[in-house]
């Protein structure tokens, strides 16, 4: 459609196809160029009453930038500064930060110095970022583990963590105890103790923990991940504060250790001790050269 002189005349037949375009789901861009109308408060009149289609107010992309931008000129940022961080235009930035205080003026050095400062934060969240890729590879490498490898993994992880009899000792200890902090260690053991047919019957639990701390969420987080009730746990053994000791484990997150023995498991114990010294003696002869 070409208009003339006085293009806008014929406003009512206009409106009606520019009404029914709108009702089709064109955005404004879209009814300017197929109408070919280059005044914005013409195209207003146009579609004055008709809402605009759902696909185009979706939420605003650049939300996440205003408030990053935001962000950075609390932080004394200055506009160029924003820009190439986040890649944006300055007139975007200005009118997204104008209501905010100019940062104070600084000298060349602390300019200097906040620059790369700017640069080693951008450098450690792209290390971070491969760190995760680099971990995130290898989980799913794993893959699904056999019975074999479960056990085995099993008996290396016990080895490390767990109560071991000592050849020294006047008394025989083959049972099986274990204590760990780690939640996923606990649930690994639990799963590998499964996979030996240990009846739940046969495990007992006992919480130990530093006094200062909270002990009955610790208590209640502990049966929780375990599927057991607390008040059939043993009774919590307590570790007294020494106030010269600049404790580092608070906050929150502790929650002390969970103690699992297994009873009537001499049997098992010799077992896992057995099959210790299986891979110690096995891996020598390992095919390393044949990797892949």
């Amino acid at each position: 459609m070409t208009h003339a002189t006085g293009k806008y005349a014929d406003f009512e037949g206009l409106r009606e196809r520019a009404v029914a375009l709108r009702r089709a789901g064109l955005s404004r861009r879209q009814i300017r160029d197929r109408l070919h109308v280059d005044n914005n408060d013409i195209l207003n009149r146009l579609l004055e009453g008709e809402p605009p289609p759902a696909w185009t107010t979706r939420p605003n992309a650049k939300d996440d930038l205003r408030e990053k931008a935001r962000e950075l000129r609390l932080q004394g940022w200055t506009y160029d500064q924003i820009q190439v961080e986040l890649g944006c235009s300055k007139s975007s930035i200005s009118l997204w930060v104008r209501d905010l205080p100019r940062p104070e003026r600084r000298t060349p050095a602390e300019q200097a110095k906040l620059a790369a400062r700017q640069r080693w934060d951008r450098e450690l969240a792209v290390r971070d970022k491969e760190r995760q890729q680099t971990k995130e590879a290898a989980k799913q490498a794993i893959g699904d583990l056999s019975p074999r490898e479960l056990f085995l993994a099993g008996v290396a992880l016990y080895w490390a963590e767990g109560a071991k009899d000592k050849v020294h000792s006047r008394q025989r200890r083959e049972n099986l105890q274990f204590i760990n902090s780690d939640p996923n260690v606990i649930r690994f053991y639990l799963r590998w103790l499964e996979s030996l047919n240990v009846e739940r019957e046969r495990l007992r639990f006992r919480v130990y923990i530093h006094e200062s701390a909270d002990v009955a969420e610790a208590e209640a987080y502990w049966a929780g991940l375990v599927g057991a009730d607390a008040s059939t746990f043993q009774g919590t053994t307590l570790k007294k504060h020494n106030p010269k000791t600049v404790r580092k484990n608070v906050g929150d997150s502790y929650r002390g250790c969970l103690a699992i023995y297994v009873t009537k498991s001499a049997e098992l114990y010799r077992r896992m001790e057995g099959a210790w010294y299986g891979i110690v003696g096995a891996a020598p002869a390992a095919d390393l050269e044949n990797r892949t």
